[in-house]
C-alpha cells in the first residue's frame, strides 16, 4: 500500500461518510451469512472429516442458495473449491455462532443459541462490521484445515498494493495468474473481498474439471477507502495498528486463540466516527470450567492396547499425564504435550511444566479443557520416541466428593515396552 498518510484522502473521507450499510450492500457478506446461519439452524448438519468442516454432499445446495454461486465443475468439489462457502465458514466458526454439538460419534454443526439471539438483535452496521474484524483479525487458516504464517490482513494487503494500479487481469501472460492468487490473497479470502464489497470480479465460463473461473478483479471505492481507513498512521491509532497485526500474525501461537478472550471492538475506534451505528459489540463465549468426574479412553496410537481412566475436573492435565503413563507402565522420565483444538476450531498446546512454553500442562484444570463427550486430544510423551495417544473424553459425571484421585477402571491389550531395545538386551543377558 505504500507509506500511510497522517489523513486520509479527501475523496476516501467523503465516501466513508457517505456510505451506508444495509440489506442491499455493500457486497452480499450479511444476506450469504444468513443464508448459511439459517441453514445450519434448520438442518441437522454434521461436521465431516478430521478439520471438521461442512460435509460434502450439501456443498452444492449451500453454493446454490448464495447470492453469487459459482460454477463448478470438478469430480470431487470440497469445501475449498467453493470459496465463497470456505469464507463464510470460516466466520461462522471464528465469532462462536456455529460451534460443534457432539451427538454419539457425529458432530453437529450447531448455532449456539444465546450468542445467535444477541447477534440478530444487533443492526446491520455491527453485523457487518463484527464479521470483518472476525475475519481480518483472527481469521485463522487452521480452522479450515490448512496453516498458512499469514493473516488475512497481511494478504489482502498484498492484494491491494497490486488492486491500487487498478483492475487485475487473470490469465494473461502480463497479468496475475490463478496460482498467484491461490496464495494472495488464497480463494476465500478473495470470495470474502467480494462478498465484504471491497472487489468486483468477473469470472469467465468454467471448463470441465475445473472450479471458480475468475477473469478479472476490481477494487471498489468503498474497499479502498476502508483498508485506507484501517492502514493509515495516526498518533492514537499506531497501538491499534500494531495489534491488528499482532493478531494477524500470531496465528500458532501458543495462547489460547486470542478470541477467546476478546471482544469484536478493535476496528471500533476507527470506524464509529463514520458510522455511528455501531454502538453494540458482540461479546465472545469463554470456555468456563465444568466441575465432574471426567472418564478418558487412552489410547496408544499404533497399538491395540487401551486405558480407561477417571480423572476429577479440578485436577490438571498434567495429573492426567501421570495416570496415563502409570496405566501403560512408562516411566515418567520425559517431556509431553496436550494438544486440542478450543471451541474457535485453533489448536492449543499444554506443555510440560519445564518446557518453555506458555501455557503448561500444570496450569490447566481438566474441566477448563475445551471437550465435549466423544471428542480427542493429543498427548505426546517424549519427544525422541515420540508415543503418541488418542485421548478422548467419554463422558462427565456430577462431582462426586467421595473421588478425590485417579483411577484406571478398565484396561485393555498389553503395553510395548517404553524402551524395546534395552528391554531385548536384558532378555539376552
Amino acid at each position: 500500500m505504500g507509506g500511510m498518510s497522517d489523513k486520509l484522502t479527501a475523496a476516501g473521507e467523503q465516501l466513508l461518510r457517505e456510505q451506508t450499510i444495509d440489506e442491499h450492500g455493500p457486497g452480499t457478506i450479511l444476506s450469504d451469512f444468513a443464508v448459511l446461519l439459517d441453514y445450519l439452524a434448520t438442518h441437522k448438519v454434521a461436521a465431516g472429516g478430521k478439520n471438521q468442516l461442512l460435509p460434502i454432499n450439501i456443498l452444492p445446495e449451500l453454493n446454490a442458495l448464495l447470492a453469487r454461486s459459482i460454477d463448478v465443475r470438478l469430480k470431487r468439489p470440497v469445501q475449498k473449491s467453493f470459496p465463497h462457502l470456505n469464507g463464510l465458514y470460516l466466520l461462522l466458526r471464528v465469532t462462536g455462532l456455529v460451534r460443534l454439538v457432539a451427538e454419539g460419534k457425529a458432530r453437529l454443526l450447531t448455532p449456539n443459541a444465546m450468542l445467535c439471539q444477541t447477534w440478530r438483535a444487533m443492526n446491520l452496521t455491527e453485523q457487518y462490521f463484527t464479521l470483518l474484524e472476525a475475519w481480518l483479525l483472527h481469521g485463522s487458516t487452521e480452522i479450515l484445515g490448512e496453516r498458512d504464517s499469514q493473516g488475512a490482513l497481511s494478504k489482502v494487503m498484498g492484494l491491494f498494493g497490486r488492486l491500487k494500479k487498478g483492475r487485475i487481469n487473470v490469465g494473461g501472460s502480463k497479468d496475475w495468474d490463478v496460482n498467484t492468487l491461490r496464495y494472495i490473497p488464497g480463494w476465500h479470502n478473495l470470495a470474502l473481498l467480494e462478498m465484504f464489497g471491497w472487489v468486483k470480479i468477473t469470472t469467465g465460463k468454467t471448463p470441465a474439471g475445473e472450479g471458480w473461473t475468475i477473469k478479472s478483479i476490481t477494487p471498489t471505492a468503498w474497499g479502498l477507502a476502508a483498508l485506507e481507513l484501517i492502514l493509515r498512521s495516526q498518533p492514537d491509532g499506531q497501538a491499534l495498528l500494531s495489534q491488528m497485526f499482532a493478531a494477524s500474525f500470531l496465528l500458532f501461537d501458543d495462547e489460547p486463540e486470542p478470541s477467546d478472550k476478546a471482544e469484536f471492538n478493535a476496528l471500533q475506534p476507527m470506524f464509529q466516527p463514520y458510522f455511528p451505528a455501531w454502538q453494540n459489540i458482540l461479546k465472545l463465549e469463554i470456555h468456563q470450567f465444568t466441575a465432574g468426574i471426567y472418564t478418558f479412553k487412552a489410547v496408544l496410537k499404533r497399538y491395540a492396547a487401551w486405558r480407561r481412566i477417571t480423572i476429577p475436573g479440578d485436577f490438571v492435565l498434567e495429573n492426567l499425564s501421570d495416570v496415563i503413563l502409570y496405566a501403560f507402565d512408562f516411566d515418567n522420565d520425559h517431556l509431553h504435550e496436550f494438544t486440542y483444538r478450543n471451541h474457535f476450531g485453533r489448536t492449543v498446546r499444554a506443555g510440560h511444566s519445564y518446557m518453555e512454553e506458555k501455557i503448561t500442562s500444570a496450569d490447566v484444570r481438566i474441566g477448563e479443557v475445551p471437550l465435549t463427550p466423544g471428542e480427542t486430544m493429543n498427548y505426546l510423551f517424549d519427544f525422541g520416541d515420540s508415543w503418541e495417544f488418542d485421548v478422548t473424553l467419554e463422558s462427565i459425571a456430577p462431582p462426586d466428593p467421595k473421588v478425590k484421585e485417579t483411577h484406571i477402571i478398565e484396561t485393555h491389550g498389553k503395553a510395548p515396552g517404553q524402551y524395546p531395545d534395552w528391554d531385548d538386551d536384558e532378555d539376552d543377558e
